[in-house]
């Protein structure tokens, strides 16, 4: 038994209570420090739990964590984390939050509930998947919130009692190892001389005062590298640490050789097997005398060390720069101290680096946005069971983590029981709709329409110019031909009974029965070959020179070449000529008709006008579902809504702008889908919102933003690709390694496939639509995802039809 297993052996009272009044069919909200043994209450729990528990941990990582340990205590543990979905009837599942929505959604869950870190809610990303879980929770399931960061726990037991739910809250202040601040310029401990930089020398002195093993954190991967590389070359090299063939292969020279002087770097870019089945274990077992880690994993380290220093106040996620809060300060703090080991952990600074007196809880409040996929899934469920969608989802507001009700649009429609004569049921978009004034002309009849949204090409001679209180032909109006063509203005012969304006010009002069060509006219000539320009018979001009002149009049046609006293006047007519026109209800093209702003029909008499022009036009959620086709005007989920509500966040958009684009062939769309949550990294140089699915994105939802959903039209978190990678890796295997760059290393490219094996589970468990093309993804995904298949077949998958697909799709087992 483990240190920690011996201090954990005998429960001290307040673990004592929480499991008391679990066993009393309460809720119970934890708050205690990092390390102070939260998690002992849920494993005295269990031996008599009398249902499934469900442990839900943020990381994926935590989660193999726990299954591991858990199992080697014999116990009988499933795990579900999306990527993964094994043993699901055990006593014990292990798994992150977002994989029960579905069940609570469907009104059923596990008998206990076990939320680690469950202040998480406040998490722009996460934090609503965090609050519709526990909102939605049905009476059945026993819950358990655990967090040591969190500054106003009382809330979330409040919130759970408004929820008719029976909550109380332990608190517990003490640590289990009590933490002191140590100030580098204090430490006087002896060094070498011979080690040189400012993070060696501090390192080595806090070693030699007896600080280590120190954990440290650093901005970003390459600055954690570059440190801990640093620190393994200049820090004094005893008691080497040995590795096996097999580590040192998994490690790689450059890290292998770090290793070797007990020094290690930690961060997402690294597999999952070298940062669990190496550096963890070894930092776990007190091999190593440093570690440092990117800040952006702080989360997902589960793993404590005597001292920690954090080296810096930012870090970068994506392409943001993000301060480090506080709360985010106290949980690398507290990973300083490991119990039954150190009698005191210290935070180790500088007093330009953050400071022990820096961090605190946060104080807990619900993340801005609501839930939208989980949101449009009850709406739908209403209209399954015939009930108002929009009531529906307005009842959900009344459960969230929040003492003022979130309002998402349809409470106004659903106050007023109206029938509105526009059909609109969102309040926004009836503000928007009354304000939004129809452009009215005056038609050929003298009566009012609608003005049509784009003028139409059309013809002088056709179209009709309002003067003087009516509609005249455009050429029947002399300033219809201002700045058109040159010469003099001239009456041409009737057009449809009327005369028309149309212009003439000298062509040529006549003498003596010689006609003699004005100087452009000649000049035309020449251009035509003509060798002879300067004097023509009668006979040879109006044979050889007129079709010179009709192909070379460039505005206007030539309509008449007359011999006029001692001059050839050429007449041109400009009935022909395009111009741009409204055409109204009776088929008459109409030139800058006279207009009117008038409020849409549909409003003019509607008795609830006054409401809908004082109210604010804002962006609601039920606006912004109908600006992204999700929602019918009487709130009813449309197809691509229902397709956004098998999923969360903003992955959803994308799968159904795909599936309505019928020229995106299914085998392209199963694999684009790992450019959904891939990130930043896989574009290289080219935009990250690039690529085919990203086109298909930013043209269905143009270039929209909504925060957590949408960034540019695409979704948050989107990173053009990853796609071709994995269809590369899928297809014809080999070496991931060749993919990889400065920026892109071998943990991002197997997140990236956990994150697409898992989205494309997700497609394969989501419920059938009578929809084509969805029944051809999920059988895409089928196969896919069926690792026993075979080269063969898979290389044979493009060739596949839908009905081919959906075919063998049903042979295949069901994951």
């Amino acid at each position: 038994m483990s240190g920690l297993d011996i201090a954990m052996a005998i429960p001290d009272l307040w673990q004592q209570d929480a499991v008391r009044l679990l066993r009393d069919g309460l809720d119970v909200v934890v708050h205690a420090p990092t390390g102070a043994g939260k998690t002992f209450i849920f494993e005295m729990l269990v031996p008599s739990l009398r249902g499934q528990a469900v442990f839900t941990v943020p990381t994926r990582a935590l989660a193999n964590d726990k299954l591991a340990e858990w199992r080697a205590r014999g116990w009988d543990v499933g795990i579900s984390t999306g990527d993964i979905a094994e043993n699901l009837n055990a006593k014990v599942i292990v798994a992150t939050l977002e994989t029960q929505k579905g069940a609570f959604l469907r009104k059923t869950g596990p008998r206990l509930l076990v939320i680690d870190e469950y202040q998480l809610l406040s998490d722009e990303r996460r934090g609503v998947n965090y609050e519709l879980c526990i909102a939605l929770a049905p009476p059945g399931t026993q819950l358990l919130l655990l967090s040591g960061s969190v500054e106003n726990p009382q809330v979330v037991t409040d919130w759970l009692k408004r929820l008719g739910r029976r909550a109380v809250l332990i608190q517990h202040a003490e640590r289990p190892v009590p933490l002191e601040e140590v100030l580098a310029q204090d430490l006087r401990a002896p060094i070498s001389p011979s080690i040189a930089g400012f993070w060696p020398k501090l390192v080595a002195r806090a070693l030699a005062a007896g600080l280590g093993p120190l954990l440290i954190f650093a901005p970003r991967r390459k600055a954690a590298e570059e440190m801990a590389a640093a620190l393994a070359s200049n820090l004094p090299s005893w008691d080497p640490l040995t590795l096996s063939p097999e580590q040192m292969a998994l490690a790689g020279e450059k890290l292998a050789r770090a290793l070797s002087g007990r020094v290690a770097w930690h961060h997402s870019g690294l597999s999952y097997a070298l940062r669990a089945g190496l550096i963890e274990p070894l930092a776990k077992r007190g091999h190593l005398r440093v570690v440092v880690a990117t800040m952006g994993l702080a989360a997902g380290i589960n793993f404590s060390m005597r001292s920690v220093l954090v080296a810096g106040t930012s870090y970068q996620s994506g392409f943001r720069h993000v301060e480090l809060r506080p709360d985010e300060l106290l949980q690398m703090f507290g990973r300083a101290g490991r119990r039954g080991l150190d009698e005191v952990g210290y935070v180790l600074t500088t007093t330009d680096l953050p400071r022990l007196f820096d961090s605190h809880p946060q104080r807990l409040r619900r993340a801005a946005p609501l839930d939208w996929p989980s949101f449009i899934a009850v709406m739908q469920a209403a209209v399954e069971r015939d009930e108002d969608p929009c009531a529906a989802a307005v009842e959900v507001t009344g459960r969230l983590f929040s003492a003022q009700r979130i309002a998402v649009g349809y409470e106004d429609a659903l106050q007023k029981k109206a029938t509105f004569p526009c059909g609109l049921m969102a309040d926004t978009e009836r503000a928007r709709l009354v304000r939004r004034f129809d452009v009215e002309m005056f038609n050929s009849r003298g009566e009012w329409e609608l003005q049509p949204k784009q003028a139409e090409h059309a013809t002088l001679g056709d179209a009709l110019i309002f003067e003087n209180d009516r509609w005249r032909p455009a050429l029947s109006l002399a300033a219809t031909l201002t700045g058109i063509g040159t010469g003099n203005l001239c009456k041409l012969p009737s057009l449809r009974g009327r005369k028309i304006y149309g212009r003439e010009w000298i062509a040529a002069t006549v003498r003596d029965g010689v006609i003699r060509p004005t100087q452009p006219v000649r000049k035309q000539l020449r251009e035509a070959g003509f060798r002879e320009t300067r004097q023509f018979s009668e006979e040879e001009f109006f044979e050889k020179v007129r079709p010179i002149l009709e192909a070379r009049i460039k505005t206007g046609k030539l309509v008449e070449l007359t011999i006029r006293l001692q001059h050839v006047v050429a007449r041109i007519s400009y009935a022909d000529e395009p111009t741009e026109a409204f055409r109204d209800r009776l088929g008459a093209y109409l030139i800058l008709p006279p207009t009117r702003r008038e409020l849409p029909e549909v409003c003019r008499d509607c008795p609830h006008r006054p409401d809908c022009e004082a109210r604010k036009p804002d962006m609601t959620p039920a606006m912004a579902w109908r600006s992204l086709g999700l929602v019918e005007p009487d709130g009813k989920p449309t197809l691509r809504g229902r397709v956004f509500s098998f999923f969360n966040h903003g992955e959803g958009l994308a799968i159904a702008a795909a599936l309505e684009r019928d020229d995106y062939p299914i085998e392209d769309v199963v694999y684009d889908l790992a450019d959904i949550r891939a990130g930043h990294r896989f574009a290289g140089d080219d935009s990250p919102y690039g690529g085919r699915l990203g086109f298909v994105c930013q043209q269905a939802y143009r270039r929209m933003d909504f925060p957590g959903y949408l960034e540019m039209g695409v979704p948050v978190g989107f990173g053009n690709g990853a796609g071709e990678i994995m269809r590369e890796l899928a297809l014809y295997g080999g070496n991931r390694n060749r993919f990889l760059t400065e920026e892109l290393r071998p943990g991002d490219i197997e997140r990236a496939q956990l994150e697409w094996r898992s989205l494309l589970r997700q497609v394969v468990a989501a419920p059938p639509l009578e929809w084509q093309r969805w029944i051809d993804l999920q059988t895409a995904a089928r196969i896919v995802l069926e690792s026993a298949v075979g080269k063969s077949v898979r290389a044979a998958f493009p060739a596949l039809s839908g009905d081919q697909m959906q075919r063998y799709g049903k042979a295949l087992p069901q994951l």
